[in-house]
């Protein structure tokens, strides 16, 4: 899934293009979607027809193979909305308990979300508290729900709920990089410190802002830790395809081919977004043959009644094919400073006006964390933090490398749970120990 930090690669265009192609987009878009509705609806009445056990042709081979097209039809030209969090326990202490979760913050473009356990009895020693920074970047934070779940039995879990752009008013204002630093400032404010931030991927150049301008301003609620998962601190170094692919198109050829305005009737209407349908393009058309064929396994699989894989296809594509719009400040603003001009580690890039210096990060300590075959984030982009935040001590500081994953990897699946979770668990409970060390001297 090749993409722009985390942002969905753009899908080929003629060069020449202009903003009198580019604005309609959406309701092309829309009215397509419109169109279609007719034909889903009959569609799925057929399906429903031909599964119904009391009719007999759904027993037979084209029964079960109308039923299938059918679905795969539906499946394909539907809408998907933002997925469900799906986590209803966990286990603490060897004991399941129920999960809660609650809005504890909100502004615009961002809830601050908190999945409270309801254990029956306080634990004997407070479990780390550590806010999830999400990417904004096309995708629900629901994507980290696999990073939620691991982090859950050990630690209490905050995570940003990123807004779909198309869902907010033109009248709630603009949403930039410098209000992404600001809404991580203020949940951390928010939050009172004695908390650890994790940020995973895209938001890895904010969050490290966001703590700069806290340590310049000597804020009390820094974080005891920040930890950077597979981030584009510097992506100078062992530059991917994807990081090329900025700095040879440039900021204007982004403006002009991603760029359009929200139709009626959302509620966004006329805000200036880059679409997820353009973003969903450009992930599904780097491996166009791969997702062609996991729709026709879902075909077979439904012709052969195999409901596990049937399921394990739905459950992926409902999250994958589900998108949000960024606003396009937010979009063009991120690509210029850190694909194009490398802000950050050059030392330029600024916040309201003044410069951002990690140089000033002296109370929290680092981890960073990359992927041994990330073909996003390339390796040395996320270490290169530790080049910028020079006054961190040395026993305040790790970098690890997770063997054999890619870049999804760093984030969800079985060695993240097994290696990386509890690695950064350890790192967060050292780091406490030493910043109350340093506090007491």
């Amino acid at each position: 899934m090749p993409v722009i930090g985390e942002f969905g690669r753009p899908p080929e265009m003629p060069a020449e293009v202009s903003p009198a192609m580019t604005t309609p987009m959406y309701w092309f878009y829309e009215l397509a979607h419109a169109s279609l509705n007719p034909a889903r609806a009959m569609s799925d009445a057929a399906r429903l027809m031909f599964k119904n056990p009391l009719n007999p042709w759904s027993h037979t081979d084209l029964g079960k193979s109308i039923a299938a097209a059918c679905e795969v039809f539906e499946r394909t030209t539907r809408r998907y909305g933002k997925p469900e969090w799906g986590l209803d326990d966990t286990e603490v202490n060897g004991m399941r308990v129920p999960i809660e979760i609650h809005n504890v913050w909100e502004k615009p473009f961002c809830r601050l979300l908190y999945f409270e356990r309801k254990l029956e009895h306080p634990l004997r020693h407070p479990q780390p508290r550590v806010l999830i920074v999400a990417p904004m970047s096309g995708h629900y934070a629901t994507l980290l729900r696999g990073t939620v779940e691991a982090f859950l039995p050990t630690h209490e879990v905050y995570i940003t709920d990123w807004t779909d752009a198309r869902m907010v008013p033109v009248a709630a204002g603009r949403f930039d990089l410098d209000d992404y630093v600001d809404y991580v400032i203020e949940m951390l404010q928010t939050l009172g410190g004695n908390v650890h931030v994790v940020a995973v991927c895209q938001p890895s150049v904010p969050v490290l802002a966001a703590v700069s301008v806290m340590e310049a301003n000597d804020d009390p609620f820094v974080p005891l830790s920040m930890t950077l998962m597979g981030g584009p601190i510097d992506t100078r170094r062992n530059p991917t395809s994807v990081n090329n692919l900025a700095a040879e198109k440039g900021i204007d050829w982004f403006r002009s081919h991603v760029i359009t305005k929200v139709p009626f009737p959302h509620p966004g209407v006329m805000r200036d977004v880059y679409p997820g349908f353009l973003q969903l393009n450009g992930f599904i058309s780097m491996n166009l043959d791969r997702h062609m064929d996991a729709h026709k396994n879902l075909f077979n699989h439904l012709v052969q009644g195999d409901g596990d894989l049937a399921d394990k296809h739905r459950e992926f594509y409902d999250e994958y094919l589900a998108v949000m719009d960024l606003t396009a400040e937010f979009y063009l603003q991120t690509v210029d400073l850190v694909f194009v001009k490398h802000a950050l580690p050059k030392g330029e890039m600024t916040h309201r006006g003044k410069l951002v210096e990690p140089s000033k990060i002296k109370r929290v300590a680092l981890m960073t964390v990359e992927g041994e075959n990330d073909d996003i984030s390339g390796l040395g982009q996320t270490e290169a933090t530790h080049t910028l935040c020079t006054s961190i001590p040395d026993e305040r500081r790790v970098h690890y490398v997770q063997k054999g994953v890619g870049h999804y990897g760093v984030f969800n699946g079985s060695r993240f749970r097994s290696e990386i979770v509890p690695r950064i668990s350890d790192f967060m409970l050292s780091s406490a120990s030493g910043a109350r060390a340093t506090a007491a001297e």
